[in-house]
């Protein structure tokens, strides 16, 4: 069987919190808690769940932006846990990211043109003579004419500075995007149009995609598979077409019943979770989740749930629901 272009094994990622007048080390932020995913060649999954539940920083982490406190990272089929920074050099043109803010993540000293031929002659992409033409053909694909190549970040809107975005990632030949929210900060129109872009691009050039977000409506339109996270732990995962009417998790139903309905007719009954999200740096015994359960029974609160697979393509973190 073809293994996962990435495959993370019980990953998780600490990030220290100082203090004291030595500044020394006095807790940890449990930002990934012991998270296994494989992502195969040619999908997108989609990863879902509150703000600070950890899907930004396992991203990162997955694509070696941030060290692994611990766990395997393995990119088809070889561990990059360890790998150093001229090791990981020559792979980093074949995972590209796309992140969440299209202004702060691209130079504003810089023209659309300089920003792509750094990348493009960084990463030897075509012979120099061809980067002109390869520039001006990627700002086409990306919905965007050539002669604006010569202008800066701050001349663009926010959905034209993002397609840059995208067309510095698609910059390089990658065969792997990790989408972090690129769309958030976006009108609901212009996320449409970048979604079916991106949908697009796939087709065209056998992307894989990591796709980040807190919004079940995007994901849905978008991902093949959704993994839910909650306070850096994976509680379920199932496919797009199965989410609505296989989730089982409470959290997951939680978040399925947030989703805005389209007629006021249909609107059902909720049931908003109530209390606060534990602190990352201070985590419960047992599940995560208990504290704000509505089906949490006391064993909830000291035994850790695993994931648990129902059936193929459907996991899930509560012996509850089973």
């Amino acid at each position: 069987m073809t293994p996962p272009i990435f495959e993370a094994k019980n990953v998780v990622k600490n990030f220290p919190i100082k203090g004291g007048i030595l500044n020394r080390t006095v807790s940890h932020v449990h930002a990934v808690n012991d998270v296994s995913l494989k992502i195969y060649r040619g999908e997108t999954v989609g990863l879902v769940g509150e703000s600070g539940c950890g899907k930004t920083t396992f991203g990162k982490t997955l694509v070696r932006l941030y060290e692994p406190t611990a766990g395997d990272i393995y990119y088809q089929g070889q561990s990059i846990t360890t790998a150093s920074e001229a090791q990981l050099r020559p792979l980093r043109r074949r995972f590209q990211i796309v992140f969440q803010d299209p202004y702060a993540s691209l130079n504003p000293r810089m023209t659309v043109e300089q920003m792509l031929r750094e990348a493009i002659r960084f990463h030897s992409v075509v012979p120099a003579e061809e980067t002109g033409a390869y520039i001006d053909q990627l700002l086409d694909r990306c919905g965007l004419s050539p002669e604006m190549k010569t202008r800066y970040p701050h001349e663009f809107s926010g959905g034209q500075r993002q397609r840059i975005g995208i067309a510095r990632a698609l910059s390089v030949k990658p065969e792997f995007i990790l989408a972090d929210e690129p769309v958030s900060a976006l009108d609901v129109s212009i996320q449409a149009q970048l979604l079916n872009l991106m949908m697009d691009l796939r087709e065209q050039f056998g992307l894989t995609y990591l796709f980040i977000s807190h919004d079940l409506k995007v994901v849905e339109h978008f991902c093949d598979r959704v993994v839910i996270m909650y306070l850096g732990k994976v509680v379920e995962t199932l496919t797009t077409e199965d989410i609505y009417t296989q989730a089982r998790h409470p959290y997951t139903r939680a978040l399925l019943g947030a989703i805005p309905i389209d007629d006021p007719s249909q609107r059902s009954e909720r049931t908003p979770l109530q209390g606060d999200v534990p602190s990352p740096s201070d985590l419960p015994p047992g599940c995560f989740f208990a504290s704000r359960c509505p089906q949490a029974q006391p064993s909830c609160r000291e035994q850790s749930p695993e994931l648990i697979q129902i059936k193929t393509g459907h996991e899930v973190a509560c012996p509850i629901v089973l």
